[in-house]
């Protein structure tokens, strides 16, 4: 029980790699608050934890709205007392070209991955400090460090969520707060298959492109991806702030 007596934040844990960590982080001991801006899938993500015995509840949030985020954090702590993890994982996928995105785009997917990312950062902070420190896992992506076709606004917000880890890892560190990120490569959600309809892509077709890119010759699951979520909001992984790991079959090694 990695994560025995533990009070989780997970955004946008309504549905795909949000829900996985959800569910894995509850298996492992933590209390877990379900920040979804989907009122219908938070609840169900809380109805299966809660089901399998666990202990979740589910909070209303807009991670762009400042204080969506701080009444989130007021209800966890008056509902759980504290926090010990936080999980940025709330996403909008604004795919396109430089010409394609239109202003409104880039404000759209700057606000939910990185604003809304630091404003979660910002408001847990002081709870944090209050009790000693926390760790806070940021979900960026490989798209933070490669070039992908008609993908300029993501992969701009995903190399955003880089350096946003590693200065707050540093700005933090003396205040006990590991900050550290996962870098997931394709993983089967649901979320991914809209953004290849989006693209105008047969998405079986798509998905088994992507799944020849990995040196693993498959796509990987979103309970991957909490694994790894488990490992670094654990003791497990005290030494570590300001690291980013991939998880991608070997997609990207070269």
């Amino acid at each position: 029980m990695r994560l025995h007596e533990k009070v989780s934040v997970v955004t946008g844990g309504g549905s795909g790699i949000g829900r996985a960590i959800c569910q894995r982080f509850s298996k492992e001991g933590s209390s877990v608050i379900v920040a979804e801006i989907n009122e219908e899938t938070g609840q169900e993500t809380v109805d299966l934890i809660n089901k399998d015995g666990g202990s979740a509840a589910l909070v209303l949030l807009d991670v762009t709205d400042i204080n969506s985020v701080n009444e989130m954090v007021s209800e966890t702590c008056e509902r759980f007392k504290t926090i010990d993890v936080l999980v940025n994982n709330a996403v909008a996928f604004v795919m396109g070209t430089v010409e394609d995105a239109s202003e409104e785009d880039w404000i759209r997917v700057f606000k939910t991955n990185v604003i809304g990312y630091a404003n979660c950062i910002k408001t847990v902070t002081p709870v944090f400090r209050k009790t000693g420190g926390g760790s806070i896992v940021n979900i960026a992506s490989v798209s933070a460090f490669i070039a992908q076709p008609k993908f300029v606004p993501y992969n701009a917000s995903k190399g955003a969520i880089s350096q946003l880890t590693r200065c707050t890892a540093l700005d933090l560190a003396s205040d006990n707060i590991r900050v550290n990120a996962i870098c997931p490569g394709s993983i089967e959600t649901a979320g991914a298959t809209q953004v290849n309809i989006d693209l105008g892509l047969d998405p079986v077709a798509a998905n088994k492109a992507l799944a020849e890119e990995a040196l693993m010759k498959r796509m990987g699951k979103p309970e991957e991806i909490a694994s790894v979520a488990l490992f670094l909001a654990s003791e497990d992984a005290s030494f570590m702030t300001g690291t980013h790991i991939v998880v991608d079959g070997g997609a990207t090694i070269d």
